[in-house]
C-alpha cells in the first residue's frame, strides 16, 4: 500500500514559513519520499500499518493550511500516467525491497 499525503500550507509570514518547513521536515523524517512538490508518498506493508502512519500524522499537523491523505494499493500506484515530465528515481515504484517480519 501507499500513502500519499498532498499538503497546502501557508507560507506568506516568517512564522508560517516556519511551520511550512518543520512539517516538511517531520514527512522526511518520518520516512516519506517526495514525489512532487507538496506530495509525499510511504510505502505501507498493509492496511493497518497505513492507518498507524495516519494516526501519527494526525498528532503533529500544523494549525491551518490543508493536508489530506490518500491511501492506495500499489496495483493503484503502479497505473500512475506520466503526462509530462519523467519519473524520478526517488520514489520507490515497487515493493521488491520489503521485509515482512
Amino acid at each position: 500500500m501507499r500513502v500519499l499525503v498532498m499538503y497546502d500550507l501557508p507560507a506568506v509570514t516568517p512564522k508560517e514559513k516556519k511551520i511550512h518547513h518543520a512539517f516538511r521536515k517531520l514527512l522526511i523524517q518520518s520516512g516519506f519520499l517526495m514525489m512532487q512538490e507538496s506530495i509525499y508518498c510511504k510505502l505501507a506493508q498493509n492496511q493497518q500499518a497505513a492507518d498507524a502512519i495516519i494516526r501519527q500524522l494526525k498528532k503533529q499537523l500544523p494549525e491551518t493550511g490543508l493536508v489530506q491523505v490518500l491511501t492506495i494499493t500499489e496495483k493503484q500506484f503502479a497505473k500512475i500516467q506520466y503526462l509530462v515530465g519523467e519519473k524520478t528515481s526517488e520514489v520507490i515504484d515497487s515493493d521488491d525491497r520489503v521485509v515482512i517480519l
